[in-house]
């Protein structure tokens, strides 16, 4: 019972499943396709015939698949009674919820995970996994959690490891958005991204304390606390980035939601008030 199961091996469930077995853990491993669970095998997985197979050696059940719709289906095969479930699906704090109740009707114990590496960092620096749901569910695996990275408990609501991924998704995502944007620019006169590289990345290390003053104002509410470059100076440089990227003979599609907010900002009667106070609009 000391085994862990890991149920899904594409490049991400493999990369788990190798991450354990390098840290000296038992590990079943199970897939649809079975070919998937060769290569593990050769580094001393067991291989299960079925989800059910694989749930049953373990107490503990490491689920990494398409979606949360799959990891029920297959979950569904299995008893649960007895077993905890740790979900490594990428998915909402909604579908994490609603899993949670769905696998402690069968009997088992559920947390919920968020994976903030891509499949070469597990287990190496630099990666690490939020977690949700019981603490001493939690806590009575941290072995097993630690040969995947960096562990980050985020609490007791299962659905605040997805909360915390996305999150950090969506400012990752935001990034990468004003560096395409800026690639798009600077390739529109045949100049080189690769020269271009070392003063973007420079620009955007100087502006890097921008995240923990914002952070300051939202928890306030207060973006009244100085401002040295209000919304209304800034909706009306942003202006210039579309207006330049039309000329240039590129899309501004990527900028142009934030335009819109600084505008309705302004309207709003935000003009006097830090860029920060845009995070207003977005409360629905």
């Amino acid at each position: 019972m000391n085994t862990v199961a890991v149920l899904g091996l594409g490049d991400m469930g493999s990369a788990l499943a190798r991450a354990l077995l390098s840290a000296g853990h038992a590990v079943t491993v199970w897939n649809r396709s079975a070919a998937k669970a060769e290569p593990l095998a050769d580094l001393g997985a067991t291989v299960a015939g079925s989800a059910a197979e694989a749930i049953a050696t373990s107490e503990l059940a490491v689920a990494c698949l398409l979606d949360y719709a799959s990891v029920r289906e297959v979950l569904g095969t299995a008893s649960l009674s007895g077993r905890t479930v740790v979900n490594l699906t990428n998915g909402t704090p909604r579908q994490a919820r609603e899993l949670a109740e769905w696998v402690a009707a069968r009997g088992g114990k559920f947390l919920d995970g968020g994976i903030m590496a891509v499949p070469p960092m597990i287990g190496k620096p630099g990666a690490f996994v939020f977690y949700s749901g019981p603490r001493d569910v939690f806590d009575a695996h941290r072995d097993a959690f630690a040969a995947f990275g960096g562990i980050n408990y985020a609490g007791e609501d299962p659905g605040l490891a997805a909360l915390h991924d996305l999150a950090l998704l969506s400012g990752m995502y935001g990034l990468f958005v004003g560096v395409l944007q800026a690639y798009a620019l600077i390739r529109s006169e045949g100049l080189s991204a690769v020269e271009f590289a070392p003063l973007l990345s420079g620009w955007i290390a100087a502006m890097a304390g921008f995240t923990e003053q914002t952070a300051v104002e939202v928890d306030r509410g207060d973006y009244s606390q100085g401002v040295v470059s209000n919304l209304a100076m800034q909706a009306a440089a942003f202006d210039n980035l579309p207006a330049a990227a039309a000329d240039q003979g590129v899309s501004a599609e990527l900028i142009a939601p934030l335009h819109r907010l600084l505008v309705r900002g302004v309207a709003d009667g935000r003009g006097a008030q830090n860029l920060s106070s845009v995070i207003e609009l977005l409360k629905k």
